[in-house]
């Protein structure tokens, strides 16, 4: 074969491919510069065998020289001077390899030059022919001139080049300037050069077996250079049996000697196989490892070490199965050196041959082979990843970058088409990444919705895990439904048909607990979306409520809490009518018995959420809760007891919102029996609760509360005696004076009056007008307004307010409020500028703001501003704003 290539270079009418025709090229060169060396004859010829496809092991190489050779013989005797000289010269520069030469004989080769010990480990000094008259120096390229001298073939080609004509040594006037190199002195040198190097190599044992690490890194740098220079010298290094050596070096406790090693290993087992064998025999492999483990200078040499190793198929198995060897190296694939980072990558993929190591790269989050086994490896191995990924304990960021890299698609594919084992091992993998929101759309943009319902709705027996797996996954994905802006539209939409949704509302009672606490979160999901007003509508429509309400009582408490979530979200909406014409007393029982201290907070939320959802102007709806004790419960989750305490603030504060939302049946104008329901909560310590809450609770929590408290002071003139006002309580308002209290005069308290004097709730309320979210302002003013609607108490009222610093406030309102809170300051500010002294303080403050809703506020605050401006004198009485 390559005799063919040698022949096709002389044919003028071959035109060679780019490959051949560089290697040509290159055989041209080293014939026109004589090369000799065996790391270019090395290059050569293996750049020669692959280009004509003969095999690189060393006795198929040396069957191609032996042909070649034949050739050359053959050539001849043809007479064919020609092409003889071509393949004597091809032959004399490949000759010079040593990739054709076996092991064994290599090692006799070896065994010659260092002749068995002769030497007695001393170097044998040079012959005088082997220096060069110009440079006093052994030669490398001897060549002979028209003089019979010898000499260097760069310092005698610059002699000549400086213009000399003559022969350095003898001044004779040489015939010509032709240089022949003397391949018989050139042998003899190189022969010398290497029994020294053999008997070099020799006396290095010692030297690495020394205590002193500055003649152990000697020794190591030596063997380096040896090895760099030749690759003959990489076996004659291993025949002296230093590799065992070299390996104990590598627990060393000098990291400079480790380090220094694990570069002479890996220069060693360049294009070696035979030295990646022995290395890995001396138990190397695990000790390399480790220094992957240590600092990037060392682990920098290790990665390379063990690149090198793995072009073995044999041993990259053996490296795949050491402990911890793939982890650190996806962790060296974010080191700083860029060498590292390409030797670690590399490495990774000659381990990615085997299924197992791919397994193990996805447990350390690297995941590019798994997900390409994925998509392209064979049913089984794709089997294998799917099953890893349905067990790993994945991050967020391995979830996305899962689906980043594609990795669902072929997961959906395998549960829509696959056999048993496929549907099985895909779906576990999908349910584990559907826990992530993120993938959502990715996953439903596959198709992944179809199949999940297929399996769920399937009658096949024996396909419980399965069907638990792909109501999980559902479920996982309709509560990622809950944070997401819009819907997907396509397979996403299948969930909200009403035959899907009465099949999925049908296997509640069908399917076992686990498959029911998933499908009941699928329909949460699904429900919670903000603008899933017609999903929660169809779920009523086809009786979703019915079929809900026995679960709020289920033994497994995952079907209980998202079944009374799911209830709390379908009575939202004003819909708690639908749910109130079903909940009889013994459910309501349960609902209030949820509220308890041995109830989790989710429960009580839940539980909670669907009492304040109930239609207030129910009073039957009202006894059945007291009958349960409903109103001591929820007054009690107004604020934290001390184990809720312990609860996340997002869960106190949502108690807090929907206990007071709650309790607003209770105190409602609207409820017949509202007095007497009034004073029962005021009773259980009602007032303090939403008094505190006015000052730590959210800003919906706040408006509940304010509300609530507005109820209570419609009942206080009522409830109170009235009597002379002392004058030293309107100097300074303190609760539970004596003299009583200083708007009603009498002996007002909380429980008897539910005075907002007496409770404190004054300030707070003031405090709130500051705060617009969710309305806290509009309910703070209301309360405050409860002050004022007595005439015979009004001054008292106004004055209560004043001291509170409210009365600046109020007039802030009259800019920023909403409609309805401008008609409610103007209403109260005319009241409160009846009165002279605060006219004249805050009347200028508030003439702009009165100005402007006189010709722009609604027709409540019109004629409202009209008669402030009035009081104030900016107006005419007789004004046709009034």
């Amino acid at each position: 074969m390559m005799s063919k290539l040698s022949s096709d270079m002389r044919k003028a009418q071959f035109k060679p491919a780019t490959v051949e025709e560089a290697i040509i090229n290159e055989i041209k060169v080293g014939i026109h510069d004589q090369q000799s060396n065996s790391k270019y004859a090395n290059y050569l010829l293996l750049q020669i065998a692959r280009a004509v496809g003969v095999s690189t092991n060393p006795s198929s190489l040396k069957l191609e020289l032996d042909s070649l050779k034949k050739e050359k013989e053959d050539a001849r005797s043809r007479e064919n001077q020609e092409e003889y000289r071509y393949l004597e010269q091809i032959i004399a520069i490949l000759s010079c390899a040593d990739a054709a030469t076996s092991a064994s004989e290599k090692g006799l080769n070896y065994q010659k030059k260092r002749g068995l010990g002769g030497w007695g480990g001393h170097p044998l000094p040079p012959l005088q022919s082997f220096y060069c008259p110009i440079t006093h120096e052994i030669m490398e390229e001897p060549v002979d001139i028209a003089s019979g001298q010898t000499y260097e073939r760069y310092a005698i080609e610059k002699w000549f080049s400086a213009g000399n004509s003559n022969c350095p040594i003898t001044k004779v006037e040489l015939e010509n300037l032709q240089i022949k190199l003397n391949l018989a002195l050139k042998k003899s040198i190189q022969e010398w050069k290497e029994r020294n190097i053999a008997i070099s190599i020799a006396a290095t044992k010692p030297k690495l077996q020394s205590t002193s690490e500055s003649e152990i890194c000697s020794a190591l740098r030596m063997l380096l250079d040896l090895s760099e220079e030749k690759g003959i010298h990489r076996y004659w290094i291993a025949l002296e049996g230093l590799i065992p050596c070299l390996v104990q070096l590598l627990s060393s406790s000098q990291r400079t000697v480790r380090k220094e090693t694990l570069e002479v290993l890996r220069s060693l087992s360049i294009d070696n196989k035979e030295n990646k064998e022995h290395i890995a025999a001396a138990g190397a492999i695990k000790l390399v490892v480790k220094s992957l483990a240590r600092d990037l200078g060392e682990g920098r040499q290790a990665v390379a070490l063990l690149r090198e190793l793995s072009k073995d198929p044999e041993i990259c198995e053996k490296i795949g199965k050491v402990q911890g060897c793939i982890l650190l190296l996806v962790t060296m694939l974010n080191a700083e050196n860029p060498h590292a980072v390409t030797d670690a990558k590399e490495l990774l993929n000659d381990l990615a041959n085997n299924d197992q190591n791919v397994v193990q790269m996805g447990e350390a989050n690297y995941f590019g082979p798994l997900t390409q086994r994925l998509n392209e490896g064979p049913d089984m191995a794709k089997i294998l990843m799917a099953n890893a990924l349905s067990r790993m304990g994945l991050t967020d960021q391995s979830k996305a970058a899962l689906a980043a890299q594609g990795a669902i698609p072929p997961l959906v594919s395998m549960i829509s088409i696959g056999k048993l084992e496929a549907k099985t091992a895909a779906l576990g993998a999908l349910k584990n990444l559907s826990t992530l929101p993120d993938n959502r759309d990715t996953m439903i943009e596959a198709g992944v919705i179809p199949p999940l319902l297929q399996l769920l709705f399937s009658v096949t027996s024996g396909m419980t895990s399965l069907k638990e797996n792909a109501a999980a996954t559902l479920a996982n994905l309709a509560m990622a439904s809950t944070t997401a802006e819009d819907k997907i539209d396509h397979h996403y939409n299948i969930l909200e048909s009403d035959k899907t949704m009465v099949h999925l509302l049908s296997l509640l009672n069908i399917e076992g607990a686990v498959i029911r606490g998933h499908l009941l979160r699928a329909l949460l999901g699904m429900s919670s979306i903000p603008n899933a007003r017609e999903v929660r509508t169809k779920m009523r429509k086809v009786g979703a409520i019915q079929l809900l309400l026995p679960f709020c009582e289920d033994t497994v408490e995952d079907v209980r809490i998202h079944a009374l979530k799911l209830l709390k979200c379908l009575s939202s909406e004003g819909a708690g009518k639908d749910i109130a014409d079903h909940l009889g007393p013994s459910y309501i029982r349960a609902l209030v018995k949820l509220l308890g201290d041995s109830s989790g907070d989710e429960e009580k939320l839940a539980a909670v959420g669907i009492i304040s959802n109930l239609p207030t102007t129910s009073a039957q709806m009202t006894d059945i809760l007291l009958q349960a004790d409903a109103l001591a419960a929820i007054v009690n989750l107004l604020i934290p007891s001390r184990g809720l305490k312990s609860s996340p603030r997002a869960v106190r504060n949502a108690l807090s919102e929907s206990a007071t939302g709650a309790l607003l049946r209770f105190t409602s104008p609207e409820n017949p029996n509202v007095t007497a329901h009034r004073q029962k909560a005021a009773d259980l310590d009602a007032i303090p609760r939403l008094v505190t809450i006015l000052q730590t609770g959210t800003p919906l929590a706040k408006c509940r509360a304010a509300i609530a408290l507005g109820h209570f002071s419609l009942s206080s003139d009522s409830l109170a005696s009235i009597d002379n006002v002392p004058q030293s309580c309107l100097l300074w308002c303190r609760p539970a004076t004596p003299a009583g209290c200083c708007i009603h005069g009498g002996p007002c308290t909380v429980k008897s009056t539910f005075c907002l004097v007496m409770a404190q709730a004054v300030l707070p309320l003031v405090q709130a007008l500051e705060e617009q979210e969710d309305g806290a302002d509009d309910a703070a003013l209301t309360a405050l307004r409860t002050l004022l609607l007595n005439d015979a108490t009004l001054e008292n009222g106004v004055k209560v307010i004043a001291q509170a610093q409210g009365i600046r406030p109020i007039v802030r309102l009259l800019t920023v409020g909403s409609v309805d809170v401008k008609e409610k300051a103007v209403w109260m500010l005319e009241k409160i500028f009846r009165i002279e002294e605060y006219k004249v303080e805050f009347g200028s403050a508030a003439q702009m703001p009165l100005i402007d809703l006189t010709q722009n506020g609604s027709i409540v605050t019109r004629p409202l501003a009209a008669k402030i401006l009035a009081h104030l004198n900016i107006l005419h009485s007789q004004s046709t704003y009034f």
